[in-house]
């Protein structure tokens, strides 16, 4: 049995790390824009901003969100893992920095809004293209020699959700320190750095990605050359990808809308004190809840399994959503009490669904259609946050029909209940995953296939031609070297 030396595994983390740590672009991205807004109105003056700005805003994203995902789904299949992370980091760099230096005809507040829009749909492509190919490929690696088998999906779950996570807190705590530094007078520049300093995370992610190989697993299961029979792909997966997909639609639905109470508990706390070092302060506080429920669920996921880590924080958030539905009025009147409770049912979201969603998605899957099946599920997810943007406020309207202070109680009723039904697909459809469950897999769909008549002896890709011939190169080289001499 070989020893795998302190320098290897550490090497094998910082490839699981270089592969997902790119989805802190997307935290930080998502995060600051709340921020920026901020700082544009108090810039600008409310009155200069449409009406729909922030809808339009958010809708641009979700939308290059979902296309990044699809289409960086199939190229990371059909064309290669590190092709993808590259054009990714690129992606994400590049429109970070055009949306700060964003400038409209005549420097009008309308032409830099738009400007912004655009940019922000072509970061949101990019961000959309982390998923099937950083995440997808960050899983891949967590299954190679150098990682202890009791500590894969942690690495995954760390370097993936926890990065995301990290990213809304930090992206909520640079425009404090920016404000701290510029002040009241200079906002144009504490909202354009906001925005331009989430370059440095990517271009940090794309040269570390420079020399990467493609996971082994790639090698050896990738269609890069064959057509991928998807017909017989759906009636092995169809079910689980489904499964999935739909739970991910939930858990985006639940989570993006309910950030709407970051505002409503600021307000309460600060009495509307309109201070940005409040605000941006006590955004910084709410943000810090999601770290400790995926801190401490990647440290639990190797243990009960992606499946059951899943179950268990879905049915504590839902525990804790009845529990601030029904102690509202109470809870109203004890707003450290609310902030807690808050908290949690944020921790558990995360602990459960957010770690586990993309370890389901990128291990229950064979290799040669792991970047797609991942896509698509992430996709549908962002559709789920997209919705649950847009039904939350009819939904508070709703339940304000049976007292003023019903309305939003409304979204943790039917969030905690939706958690629960998510919990019942995930018991009963999806799969439960095991260490070097993915090797296993991808034999099993190679025999799925040839029993269906597929030839499977065109999959994969070897350069090891490229080795052999920069081998012979070498020898040349130091035989030349050796007749100067």
């Amino acid at each position: 049995m070989s020893t795998v030396t302190f320098k290897e595994r550490l090497r094998g983390v910082s490839l699981i790390f270089a592969c997902g740590t790119a989805l802190f672009s997307d935290g930080y991205a998502n995060g600051v824009i709340g921020s920026v807004n901020t700082l544009l109105k108090r810039t600008y003056g409310t009155a200069a901003f449409p009406s729909n700005y922030s809808t339009t805003l958010s809708s641009v994203v979700f939308v290059g969100t979902v296309l990044g995902m699809v289409s960086f789904g199939w190229i990371s299949d059909k064309i290669g893992r590190k092709s993808g992370m590259m054009s990714a980091a690129a992606i994400v760099a590049f429109f970070t920095l055009l949306s700060a230096a964003s400038s409209g005809a005549n420097h009008s507040v309308h032409g830099l809004l738009a400007m912004l829009i655009v940019s922000r749909f072509f970061l949101g492509i990019g961000i959309g293209a982390e998923y099937p190919c950083g995440s997808v490929s960050c899983s891949e690696q967590t299954e190679s020699e150098s990682i202890a088998k009791n500590a894969q999906h942690r690495w995954f779950a760390l370097a993936t959700n926890s990065m995301i996570d990290f990213g809304f807190v930090i992206a909520a705590f640079v425009p404090l320190v920016l404000f701290w530094i510029f002040g009241e007078h200079h906002l144009r520049a504490a909202w354009r750095l906001s925005l331009g300093l989430g370059f440095v995370p990517a271009a940090l992610v794309f040269v570390w990605r420079w020399n990467m190989e493609e996971p082994a697993m790639f090698k050896k299961g990738a269609m890069k050359s064959v057509k991928i029979p998807y017909m017989l792909v759906l009636r092995k997966y169809g079910l689980r990808l489904a499964a999935i997909s739909v739970t991910w639609f939930i858990y985006d639905f639940i989570t993006y809308p309910f950030g709407i109470y970051s505002s409503t508990i600021v307000d309460s706390i600060t009495g509307g004190n309109s201070s940005l070092t409040t605000v941006f302060g006590w955004n910084v506080v709410i943000n810090l809840f999601y770290m400790p429920g995926t801190i401490i669920g990647a440290f639990v996921v190797d243990y009960l399994g992606p499946k059951y880590t899943m179950i268990t924080g879905l049915l504590f958030q839902a525990l804790f959503g009845f529990v601030m539905s029904g102690a509202y009025d109470h809870l109203k009147k004890h707003i450290a009490g609310f902030a807690v409770i808050y908290g949690i049912f944020l921790s558990f979201g995360e602990f459960g669904p957010g770690n586990n969603l993309g370890l389901l998605a990128s291990k229950s899957s064979p290799t040669c259609v792991r970047g797609q099946f991942y896509g698509v599920a992430a996709a549908i997810g962002k559709i789920g946050a997209f919705v649950g943007t847009w039904a939350f406020p009819p939904m508070i309207d709703a339940f304000s029909k049976h007292g003023s202070d019903k309305g939003d109680t409304g979204p943790f009723w039917v969030g905690s209940g939706l958690a629960i039904f998510s919990a019942l697909i995930t018991f009963f459809f999806i799969v439960p995953l095991s260490h070097d469950g993915m090797a296993k897999e991808d034999a099993e769909f190679r025999a799925y296939l040839e029993a269906n008549g597929f030839d499977t002896s065109l999959m994969g890709f070897d350069d090891s031609e490229n080795t052999q011939t920069s081998s012979v190169q070498e020898d040349q080289d130091l035989d030349e070297k050796k007749a100067v001499v």
